[in-house]
């Protein structure tokens, strides 16, 4: 089966075609990527500091088009080739949803395919299946720490659909935290990444930032404390002109230590309660270089594995759409393609079933 993955959930357009061949085979995931095609908006928000929906959702109509040409003559595909088209239908901004969703059951109806709504985090979630290198993709039961802009939650993945949530934040997800921060130092919208890039030229011990949350005996997350303790030294710092590149530099490296220690704490205690030996990382804080190597340090001590996407799939993208797609197709899970004009999206989507 070929599927058309589209995904329109926030600021990035993304299409791609998965031939789910490989897979059903028993051969690595990743071979049956036939092509794709991304643009991300991130400069257009730039001036406004975030993510604007409407401009980010008229964005989305100019490019899907050009961008499912451009992707059909990559994968050397055609259109009555594809079997099933599957698209990005929550949680995410309402009306970048509605572009996918639209545009996904006109292209169903015309071509007489069947169409499958997929959940955002589930593309996140079995991305990592997806990668070329590292340990061979884990078996069913693993657990699934999905890190993005929205989202800081542990998960236990059973099998394709079932999911239970084991913690989660309860305030500011990680990658919020990363970019306010990035905000309070001076940095660049989306400043995720290059708040982590300042933190490499930073030395410990010069701030002590919590850890919040820790040892609560639970999987829960809370990131807002920790923010506010860097607002709080920034204030300090100006006040007494203290404002300097070493200064942040060091913020940095203790604000990335602390959200580090806490986030991989947090994992390895759901692999002991839950008795997986299998760890899953996905979402876009999963391309952050610190969290990678402390995981990676922390299972090779207990001789477990850890797995994560490619780089490439980190941030949204129509590969994991079109993946989880395809194993749910694989399932049966789909709508017929006359769905007479019903573009169901669903903004705010609880993942666990």
């Amino acid at each position: 089966m070929i599927v058309l993955g589209i995904e329109t959930s926030c600021d990035e357009t993304g299409l791609a075609l998965y031939d789910s061949r490989p897979w059903e085979q028993g051969q690595p995931a990743h071979l049956g990527i036939l092509g794709q095609a991304l643009h991300s908006q991130i400069e257009m928000h730039q001036d406004y500091g975030g993510v604007v929906p409407e401009l980010a959702s008229r964005d989305h109509i100019r490019r899907v088009i050009p961008l499912l040409n451009k992707t059909l003559k990559e994968s050397h595909c055609s259109l009555e080739a594809i079997d099933a088209i599957a698209y990005t239908q929550g949680p995410g901004l309402a009306g970048a949803l509605l572009v996918g969703s639209a545009f996904a059951n006109a292209l169903a109806s015309s071509l007489k395919k069947p169409i499958i709504g997929v959940h955002h985090l589930e593309g996140h979630l079995l991305s990592p299946l997806l990668a070329k290198e590292g340990p061979p993709h884990p078996e069913f039961p693993f657990v699934a720490l999905l890190v993005s802009g929205g989202h800081t939650q542990l998960m236990l993945v059973k099998g394709i659909g079932q999911y239970e949530l084991l913690g989660e934040t309860v305030d500011d997800a990680a990658g919020e935290a990363f970019d306010k921060t990035a905000k309070l130092l001076g940095l660049d919208y989306p400043g995720g990444a290059a708040l982590s890039k300042l933190a490499e030229g930073g030395q410990r011990g010069r701030f002590e930032l919590p850890r919040p949350m820790l040892h609560s005996g639970d999987l829960d997350f809370s990131f807002s404390g920790l923010k506010t303790a860097v607002l709080n030294q920034v204030k300090k710092a100006e006040a007494n002109n203290t404002l300097n590149e070493n200064f942040r530099q060091d913020i940095a490296f203790a604000f990335v230590e602390s959200l580090v220690e806490v986030i991989t704490h947090k994992a390895m205690s759901a692999l002991d309660k839950t008795g997986c030996r299998d760890l899953v990382l996905a979402g876009g804080v999963g391309a952050n270089r610190q969290l990678r190597a402390a995981l990676t340090g922390m299972v090779n001590k207990k001789g477990w594995a850890v797995h994560y996407p490619p780089l490439e799939l980190c941030t949204d993208n129509g590969v994991m759409i079109a993946f989880a797609g395809a194993l749910r197709l694989l399932q049966k899970e789909f709508s017929p393609p006359d769905l007479q004009g019903s573009f169901d999206i669903k903004p705010r989507w609880e993942l666990s079933s």
